[in-house]
Formats: structure tokens, C-alpha cells, sequence
């Protein structure tokens, strides 16, 4: 039976509950676990499949995803039990640069400290743990649109910590379209 190509669609999850042809690529989920890297920098060619591959990898590791196995069923990564046991199960952080395409510093600043806020947002629930200090859960609410300089570039690494603390596992941070402020700083001077 012939399978629609979904052109364009990032999200991995729509691409299977939506039955859209897909090429395989869960292997590269083993192949990365199994190397062990600290930081692991994928640079390939525009339309190479970048976003949709963390968007799997994240629909894989993520507890936001805890009982999503049906998603990988029939993949070559779901063949393996040790896998078969590892989805879902890992605290995530995914943000995307794709969208901070702002002619301006000021303005550029402002987007990404927006989308660490809502980073934040989202993981609220953190505030009601016993796993943060008072400090902690000042610094967490400094977060917001309006935030300094030194709390912006601790944003992430502290979210990290206290997602670490909460979940008892090292998470897993993924970035894409990392490169897109840079590259309109340099279109726009």
C-alpha cells in the first residue's frame, strides 16, 4: 500500500500516527547512545532530516513520551529489549533556535530569553518537588522575558540541574537550527 509523503513535517510523532512514509533512521538513536559522547555536533546539509531526527530522539528519551513505545513498533530500534526499556525514560530539554530570526540584537535577545521562559513554564512542576533549595527556586523564578545577562546563560545549565536532582538521571539536551541568531546577525550586519 502506497504511503503519503508528508513534505515538511519536523514532528516524528506525526509522521507515524498519520501512517506517512518514513525512512527509518532509529538506528542513529542506538548508534549515538552507544558512543557514549558528552556532546555530539551533527552538522549536515539543509533538508538532511536534522529537526525530524531530534524530534524522534526526543520522543524517544523523553518522559514526556512514557509510554509512547507505539510510535517506534516496527522500527529497527524497537528490536532490542535494553531499548525497548530506555524510552521514555529520560528528563529532556529540547529547544529550537528555528525561530529567532530577528534583524537586531535587542530583539534577538528578547526571543531567546522567551523561549527559555517558556522552557521554564513548562517544567513548573519542579517548584512543588522537595528537590530544590530556596536559592534554587529564586533562581527559577528570575527566569522571564526580562531577565539579566548572567541569568540567561545559566538558564539552561540550571534547569538541567534541577530536572537532574527531580528525575535522578543526567538529561538530555538537545538543540537545533543552533546557528540561525548567528546567521542573521551576519545577513543583517
Amino acid at each position: 500500500m502506497a504511503r503519503t509523503v508528508g513534505i515538511g513535517i519536523q514532528d516524528f510523532g506525526k509522521i507515524i500516527e498519520n501512517r506517512y512514509f518514513y525512512v527509518d533512521k532509529t538506528h542513529f538513536i542506538k548508534e549515538w547512545w552507544e558512543s557514549g559522547d558528552d556532546v555530539t555536533l551533527i552538522t549536515r546539509p539543509r533538508r538532511f532530516g536534522k529537526t525530524l531526527n531530534i524530534s524522534m530522539t526526543e520522543q524517544f528519551f523523553s518522559v514526556k513520551y512514557a509510554g509512547r513505545g507505539d510510535l517506534f513498533e516496527g522500527l529497527s530500534i524497537w528490536q532490542e529489549e535494553k531499548y525497548r526499556a530506555l524510552q521514555g525514560t529520560y528528563p529532556v530539554i529540547s529547544l529550537s533556535f528555528a525561530s529567532v530570526k530577528e534583524t537586531n540584537y535587542r530583539n534577538t535577545r528578547k526571543k531567546i530569553c522567551q523561549l527559555l521562559t517558556e522552557l521554564y513554564t513548562n517544567c513548573e512542576f519542579l517548584l512543588e518537588s522537595d528537590t530544590m533549595a530556596e536559592g534554587d527556586l529564586a533562581f527559577f523564578r528570575s527566569v522571564s522575558a526580562d531577565m539579566d545577562d548572567v541569568t540567561a546563560s545559566l538558564a539552561i545549565h540550571y534547569l538541567s540541574k534541577y530536572l537532574s536532582a527531580y528525575y535522578g538521571k543526567r538529561v538530555i539536551i538537545l538543540l537545533d537550527e543552533y546557528d540561525t541568531p548567528m546567521q542573521e546577525a551576519y545577513v543583517h550586519g
